[in-house]
């Protein structure tokens, strides 16, 4: 009784383990980070977005726009009193796009009054107007110099900003960073779906033209055999024709223009570019390779074909690849 009451408890904490260990595999395959999501997403090259920070004290805008380019270069329009962060802004960014002109504005503004002083630099004053006097008597001028006038001379007065706590305004110009970054990923993931739908689009009229061109190829071989047929029987009139010197001329021919094997590779990129859609970000110069080789299958296809009806979807399908080309350039 025992022993059986062991194997009883022994199972059910089998049981259990096994559940756990289902339930901890189901949950990690939900529980996904935000930036994780994204790395699931298309993105495209073009996007915006824009940010707003602001306290008592100071207000920082941030605007960020891309378009179309084959690395990520950026170009900043900040502030001078901001440019010593602008490698920590760069690696920031880089943490949201991969590829793109990018163009990043950042306005700041400060409200206190407290940060700028003016500085009264008397020795300069005092040399001024020791210079002025011996100007008035070598020359007998009047010497009518106002202080208002005296105020304007270079280094006279100067407008001094105190310093302000970097930490502090980096942390503050972080946050409208990572926000208008976020708004600007976004803009791009909305318009990589819709440029998801039409690449997926393109793929299936390209799969439909190469199919079309398999199922044309027996035809065009049988086209041929009647149309040699036909021209030996009005050559040879009543004489006998070789059927065998016919068939072995129709089986070159047929080899001649056989198609098979850039159908299947065409058909097998086609398949590919669906794939690495759904791998998420950073597939563009992928997606670029892989069209330029669906590109010279369709351009062997067209040389091989000795068909009007052939060259005419060999023609489309070129047609297609160009067009699947342009959009891929707007893929991240």
């Amino acid at each position: 009784m025992l022993l059986v009451m062991t194997k009883s408890n022994h199972i059910r904490s089998l049981h259990k383990v096994v559940a756990y260990a289902i339930i901890s595999v189901v949950f990690k395959r939900l529980w996904l980070s935000k930036a994780e999501m994204r790395k699931l997403m298309i993105k495209s090259m073009t996007g915006y977005g824009r940010a707003e920070i602001q306290d008592s004290d100071k207000k920082f805008t941030v605007e960020i726009k891309s378009v179309n380019h084959r690395y990520l270069d950026f170009n900043f329009r900040m502030p001078k009193k901001l440019s010593s962060f602008e490698a920590s802004i760069r690696n920031l960014l880089k943490e949201y796009m991969q590829r793109g002109k990018v163009d990043v504005f950042i306005f700041y503004e400060d409200y206190t009054k407290e940060r700028v002083a003016i500085q009264y630099n008397k020795e300069m004053a005092r040399q001024y107007l020791t210079y002025f006097k011996a100007m008035s008597e070598d020359f007998d001028l009047d010497n009518n110099v106002r202080v208002s006038e005296l105020s304007r001379y270079p280094e006279v007065l100067a407008i001094e900003e105190q310093p302000v706590d970097e930490k502090e305004l980096w942390e503050m110009l972080a946050k409208a960073l990572q926000e208008a970054a976020t708004a600007f990923a976004v803009s791009r993931e909305v318009e990589g779906k819709t440029l998801k739908g039409d690449l997926l689009d393109k793929l299936n009229s390209m799969d439909a033209l190469t199919r079309q061109v398999e199922e044309r190829a027996p035809e065009i071989a049988t086209e041929y055999r009647t149309k040699i047929e036909g021209k030996v029987k009005e050559l040879l009139a009543d004489t006998q024709i070789e059927e065998g010197r016919i068939a072995t001329e129709v089986v070159f021919f047929a080899d001649k223009i056989c198609t098979d094997e850039e159908t299947v590779r065409l058909r097998s990129h086609i398949d590919n570019v669906k794939k690495v859609l759904d791998e998420g970000q950073g597939i563009g110069r992928k997606l670029d390779f892989i069209a330029q080789e669906m590109n010279r299958e369709a351009n062997t296809i067209l040389s091989k074909a000795n068909d009007l009806l052939t060259s005419n979807k060999a023609i489309d399908l070129k047609t297609e690849i160009e067009k699947l080309r342009e959009q891929i350039q707007n893929i991240e």
